[in-house]
């Protein structure tokens, strides 16, 4: 199951998964061009009628013909949307038994909680990122923090490396660790460069650590390589007895 707060992400991966040659065939003649990047943006935000598969073209367009990738600012850097194709068919093949929903955080956690669910969380970092449409708000850290601590299940979660966060999953049953990887727009400017987060989890991750194969839509990934690794607290062994409101 696949969840995003975003209508357009989740259209676009709808597009993905139900109709990718349409898809494909809005995104052949898409021109990379500032003046192209800028009518796309315009109709996107103003929300106008358009059918799905050339809402999710344009967005997807936006997305890779931004300034890391943050579909606001033209990037000006040469990019084929044909190099696309095989990401896209290769994710409509990986989703076809996906479930796609868009829910709010919280009702789906407690939509979907299970013993045997599993939960990759990855919200908006803490002080770091805005937030679409005033949808996850400060006091929405700790809500989800308390939330994922009171779960049947399992959850990983990253989250930007600061004594906020730390602090806030410093509870009975949890695992903080600090890890590095590599920044993606960092490398740009400085070879090898890697940035700190945090991976927050309800149960011991060194068996799985880069172990895991990734798919994108938007980068030819084969897996995630963690650097440096740390362990912040280790309380998994503790008696998980959190509520909510305890810190």
């Amino acid at each position: 199951m696949f969840n995003d707060y975003d209508e357009l992400l989740v259209n676009l991966y709808r597009c993905v998964r139900d109709s990718p040659d349409e898809l494909k065939k809005e995104m052949e003649y898409i021109l990379n061009s500032r003046t192209d990047f800028q009518y796309m943006k315009e109709l996107i935000r103003g929300k106008a009628p358009m059918p799905n598969t050339k809402r999710a073209a344009y967005f997807y367009a936006l997305i890779r013909f931004s300034y890391g990738s943050g579909a606001d600012d033209y990037g000006g850097k040469p990019h084929s949307m044909w190099n696309a194709y095989p990401m896209i068919d290769a994710a409509c093949h990986r989703l076809q038994r996906v479930i796609i929903e868009n829910k709010p955080y919280d009702k789906l956690i407690t939509q979907y909680d299970r013993p045997d669910t599993f939960f990759y969380c990855d919200p908006p970092y803490y002080k770091s990122e805005f937030y679409p449409g005033g949808n996850f708000k400060k006091e929405d850290h700790k809500i989800l923090a308390d939330l994922l601590c009171s779960i049947k299940g399992k959850f990983l979660l990253s989250y930007n490396d600061c004594e906020e966060i730390r602090e806030l999953f410093n509870r009975p049953g949890i695992l903080v660790e600090r890890v590095t990887r590599l920044s993606n727009l960092g490398l740009v400017y400085e070879k090898g460069k890697e940035y700190p987060e945090l991976f927050i989890s309800n149960y011991d991750t060194r068996e799985f650590l880069n172990s895991c194969v990734q798919m994108s839509l938007f980068k030819e990934y084969t897996n995630q390589i963690i650097g440096e690794r740390e362990i912040i607290y280790d309380r998994l062994n503790e008696i998980h007895s959190c509520t909510p409101g305890d810190i």
